[in-house]
């Protein structure tokens, strides 16, 4: 029996989207909700955004609960885990998606060791140590009959040199060898580990930078004319949770209109 045919009739399934309350993660957690997910979000703060989001997943018949977390601090990880299993029951599906960009765009030769140290301690550092945490989880619970993953947000920048903000770069192409390396070990166990590259996606993030993506879109950054929508995302992610690539891990999956093709 294949894990895509396990997957049927098993009840509950819980996933947990850090960065959860708006943009791309709201679009995820919605995406997940559709999927029959009850939905846990972890993020800085209990807002206006993060209220929209709850009360809609839960309009839409889903349970949804909302759990401060700053993913940077690693030593509250544990807490805030046992706090998820208690409320929704124990985990299918971790979304890294909790994520920063730099404060100020500039030289690539006056980037600071402060700016360098925050990207990493919230986009590579802090999902790292949840993570291991959440698959240490998984292996010490084995459970053949559910389908569990764990998908990584990255970047087009994982890929795409941006020398204006290279700190970011980096921390999102880390977090590539990051998927490799727990697909690699959770392979046996049946568990799931990917990677969503967005590209240019519409959101509070890059909002500082909208006018000159509409005049590069217009020019023809992307064969695909057009920005994404955190829903474009969130159907990705969707996919990836439900089992159906349950004989893939590892892979990237490029949600950027083909912003990633080499074109001549």
């Amino acid at each position: 029996m294949t894990n895509q045919e396990t997957t049927k009739d098993v009840g509950v399934r819980v996933a947990l989207v850090t960065g959860g309350r708006r943009g791309i993660g709201r679009g995820i957690a919605y995406s997940l909700a559709a999927s029959g997910f009850d939905i846990a979000i972890a993020d800085l703060a209990f807002d206006d955004d993060a209220k929209e989001t709850i009360d809609t997943v839960r309009a839409r018949g889903r349970r949804a609960e909302f759990f401060a977390c700053d993913v940077a601090n690693i030593d509250r990880h544990a807490a805030v885990l046992d706090s998820v299993t208690t409320a929704l029951g124990p985990l299918d599906c971790l979304v890294n998606n909790a994520g920063i960009s730099v404060e100020r765009r500039g030289d690539l030769l006056e980037t600071t060791a402060e700016s360098f140290d925050r990207l990493m301690r919230v986009n590579l550092r802090g999902p790292f140590f949840l993570t291991q945490r959440v698959a240490a989880a998984f292996v010490a619970d084995p459970r053949p009959e559910r389908y569990r993953s764990i998908i990584n947000i990255s970047s087009a920048n994982a890929f795409a040199a941006s020398i204006n903000r290279g700190e970011y770069c980096l921390s999102k192409i880390a977090v590539t060898m990051a998927t490799w390396l727990f697909a690699t070990r959770l392979g046996e166990a049946g568990i799931g580990v990917f990677e969503i590259r967005p590209g240019i996606i519409r959101t509070g993030m890059t909002a500082v930078a909208e006018a000159d993506y509409d005049r590069r879109i217009r020019e023809g950054l992307t064969p695909m004319p057009r920005w994404g929508t955190p829903e474009d995302i969130g159907r990705a992610a969707a996919a990836l949770a439900s089992g159906a690539f349950a004989f893939s891990t590892g892979d990237v999956i490029h949600i950027d209109g083909g912003l990633h093709i080499q074109r001549l």
